[in-house]
């Protein structure tokens, strides 16, 4: 599933192209895809508005219209892709936009776990406040990191990924911030000294910013907006390398089960 680094790679992409341009055409190709209304309801009313500025929120991309906001979860394997006619696999898209340049916006999804929705602007607010926050964003301390783990006694990795705390932060950049923050994903998050909670916010912020860096991780469906894949997979020090020598120590990287996820860690580097 797309995190943090993804969706804000994407965002970063369709903000130098999107606003502006107003929606000409929408067509929904898979209604399942739509939530709260019927694909009818959807399309007629995005047409004909015009596109403000696109942002981020968690995993979501959000992009702001004229009197609401049209907000899409990857789910999965989705991709939000801008194209020219005809540039994109017919197969697997789902809803397609078009702008009143003649260009495409396209959201295409193999799995179609993904959501796109419409929201007022008073119920994307409420909506939004449910969220945690934001691992980039200045309430994001490690005094706040320490102060808030230490009411849990859930293993950190699973707390760190409860979107209820910190959003955008899954299970590729969990184990990746906690193999740098030297830090066992098992250890009860109640269980961090402040020191500790120091290094794991630093590490998260440090691994994310990488990662957005080379334009976001690709292991299978991940593209960005113009359908490129992301350069961050051949920097990953632990994720899905079990069995792989540790690149600090050399011992071979081990995997467990957390909450039904795959971490992938080094048993000498994070005791």
């Amino acid at each position: 599933m797309p995190e943090l680094p993804e969706v804000e790679t994407i965002v970063r992409d369709l903000a130098r192209l999107l606003p502006g341009r107003r929606i000409r055409r929408v067509e929904v190709l898979r209604p399942d895809l739509i939530e709260g209304e019927s694909a009818a309801e959807f399309g007629a009313g995005l047409e004909g508005q015009m596109v403000g500025e696109v942002t981020r929120r968690a995993k979501n991309i959000v992009i702001a219209l004229e009197d609401e906001r049209l907000v899409v979860n990857l789910g999965m394997t989705g991709r939000l892709l801008m194209a020219g006619a005809g540039e994109v696999d017919e197969k697997h898209t789902g809803v397609r936009f078009t702008l009143d340049d003649g260009r495409q916006l396209v959201y295409h999804d193999v799995r179609r776990f993904g959501r796109l929705t419409r929201y007022s602007d008073e119920a994307w607010r409420a909506w939004e406040a449910r969220l945690g926050v934001e691992p980039l964003g200045g309430e994001f301390t490690s005094q706040w990191l320490h102060e808030q783990a230490a009411r849990s006694r859930v293993a950190i990795k699973t707390w760190l990924m409860d979107q209820r705390h910190v959003v955008g932060v899954g299970n590729i950049y969990a184990s990746e911030a906690l193999f740098r923050a030297k830090l066992d994903p098992r250890r009860a998050a109640n269980t961090l000294t402040a020191p500790e909670a120091r290094r794991l916010h630093d590490a998260v912020r440090a691994v994310l910013r990488d990662a957005i860096e080379f334009r976001g991780t690709t292991l299978l469906d991940y593209r960005d907006a113009s359908g490129e894949r992301g350069g961050f997979a051949e920097r990953l020090k632990v994720y899905g390398r079990q069995g792989e020598p540790c690149p600090v120590c050399g011992t071979p990287i081990e995997r467990i089960v957390q909450g039904g996820r795959s971490t992938f860690f080094c048993p000498r580097c994070q005791k």
